[in-house]
């Protein structure tokens, strides 16, 4: 479990709580923030469909998880991690709340599942996003994701995927980027 303190408008006052995902209310919430965004820009796509009918099967089942960010008893973000081989994770469903946003929930849920993957041995990181996400690009590359070739991460099951980065997991890596 990982307590942090989002920043609001009157000063650092929520403590947030992120935690791997704990039953049918999670996993239900997971879908509903994912297919907020997704929906609101792009349309689900059967890639999206089966991570979010079934995450229990899709991704914690397959060595994965799902970290759920919590404001009290409310969900307010997610984030979720897909092992792919050779010690390398997809960083993938990252979704904050839409009242939420724009309010460095992102990098806290970010940081957390980093710094996950790393307590469990997980080399490298690595996503595919969208330039109609520029807020969600910026973020990766301010916490230190950098810009690779598509083929460097292997087939993105995503048709709006056209922006593709990899963050490798090392103590130097994270200790150079805290802000």
């Amino acid at each position: 479990m990982v307590q942090q303190t989002e920043r609001t408008a009157a000063g650092w006052t929520d403590t947030i709580v992120i935690e791997p995902m704990s039953g049918p209310v999670d996993a239900q919430a997971f879908k509903k923030l994912n297919e907020d965004w997704i929906v609101e820009l792009f349309s689900l796509e059967p890639a999206d469909s089966a991570k979010l009918d079934d995450p229990e099967r899709e991704i914690v089942a397959k060595g994965g998880q799902v970290l759920i960010a919590r404001d009290g008893a409310d969900i307010v973000g997610c984030v979720a991690l897909m092992p792919e081989g050779d010690g390398v994770f997809e960083l993938t469903k990252m979704a904050v709340a839409r009242d939420r946003r724009g309010r460095g929930l992102g990098r806290l849920i970010l940081r957390a599942a980093i710094d996950y993957a790393r307590r469990r041995g997980v080399r490298a990181l690595f996503l595919g996003s969208s330039t109609k996400l520029p807020n969600a690009v910026h973020l990766y590359e301010s916490i230190g994701f950098v810009h690779v070739p598509s083929e460097q991460i292997g087939p993105m099951p995503y048709q709006r995927a056209d922006v593709f980065m990899r963050y490798e997991l090392t103590a130097t890596a994270e200790s150079t980027r805290q802000g």
